[in-house]
C-alpha cells in the first residue's frame, strides 16, 4: 500500500455505506492509500465486497453495522467507536424512483424514501458522529451535480434531484452552525457512474472515477470551509 501518512499517524476513514459500489470502492482506494477504514453495511447477515477487502486488509478495515434509515442505529455505532479519532467521515448514501415521473404525481410514500435516504439520514449520521472527527478533519457526503439549481436546465430526475439539493442545504447550514471550526466540509458531485444506481448506460466506470474523488477530498484535508465540488475538484454552482 502507498502510504499518505505523517510521522506515526496512520489516518483514519470511515464511509458509511461501503458495502459495495463507489462506497466500497472508495474504502478500497483510501486503503491503498495507507489509511485505515471503517466502513459500514446495512445487512448483518451477508457477505458484500467489502468484507472481502477486509479479509485481505490485514486488520485495515473494521467492518460496521449501520442501517441510516434507521436512527435508533446511531447512537450504538458512536459507542462502539468512542474511542477512535476520525479524519474523515464520508456519508455515501443514494437512491432514486420515479426518474421520469412529474414532482406532483410521485406518491408521497415514494418521495419521502428517497429525501429520507438521500437527504435526513446523511445529516442525521453527521450530527451523531461528528464529535469523533479531529479538529483538523474532513466531514463529507456523497452529492449530485444534479443537486445544483443553477444547472438544472433539463428536468427530469426531480425526486432525485430535489432530494441532493436538500442535502446541500442541509450540509451548508451545518458548516455554517460551526463557522468558527477548522475543519473542511465536502459536497462531492462525482458524475454519471457505472453503479447499480447510475446504471449501465454512464460514460464514467467505478474504476477510473473512484481515485480522482478521493483526490478531491485528500486536497480538502487542511482546508476550512465548505466545498461542493465536482470530480475534478471544479466548484459546483449551487
Amino acid at each position: 500500500m502507498s502510504s499518505t501518512l505523517t510521522g506515526r499517524h496512520t489516518p483514519t476513514a470511515l464511509i458509511i455505506g461501503a458495502s459495495r459500489g463507489l462506497g466500497h470502492a472508495m474504502a478500497a482506494e483510501f486503503l491503498d492509500r495507507g489509511w485505515r477504514v471503517i466502513g459500514t453495511v446495512r445487512d448483518t447477515a451477508a457477505r458484500t465486497p467489502l468484507h472481502a477487502l477486509a479479509d485481505r486488509a490485514d486488520g485495515h478495515v473494521t467492518i460496521e453495522h449501520l442501517d441510516i434509515n434507521e436512527p435508533h442505529h446511531l447512537a450504538p455505532l458512536h459507542e462502539r467507536l468512542a474511542q477512535r479519532r476520525l479524519d474523515l467521515l464520508f456519508v455515501n448514501a443514494g437512491t432514486t424512483n420515479h426518474e421520469q415521473t412529474p414532482i406532483g404525481a410521485v406518491p408521497t410514500a415514494d418521495f419521502a424514501e428517497v429525501m429520507i435516504t438521500n437527504a435526513l439520514s446523511p445529516m442525521r449520521a453527521i450530527e451523531a458522529l461528528e464529535d469523533l472527527v479531529s479538529p483538523t478533519g474532513l466531514i463529507g457526503a456523497m452529492s449530485s451535480g444534479q443537486g445544483s439549481l443553477t444547472n438544472n436546465t433539463t428536468a427530469g430526475r426531480e425526486v432525485y434531484r430535489g432530494s441532493k439539493a436538500a442535502l446541500n442545504m442541509f450540509l451548508r447550514s451545518f458548516a455554517n452552525r460551526q463557522a468558527a471550526s477548522q475543519r473542511a466540509f465536502v459536497l462531492l458531485a462525482p458524475g454519471w457512474i457505472r453503479t447499480a444506481l447510475g446504471g449501465p448506460d454512464a460514460p464514467f466506470t467505478v474504476e477510473e472515477s473512484v481515485p480522482l474523488l478521493v483526490d478531491v477530498l485528500l486536497s480538502r484535508l487542511g482546508t476550512p470551509g465548505l466545498a461542493y465540488l465536482d470530480r475534478s475538484g471544479r466548484t459546483v454552482p449551487w
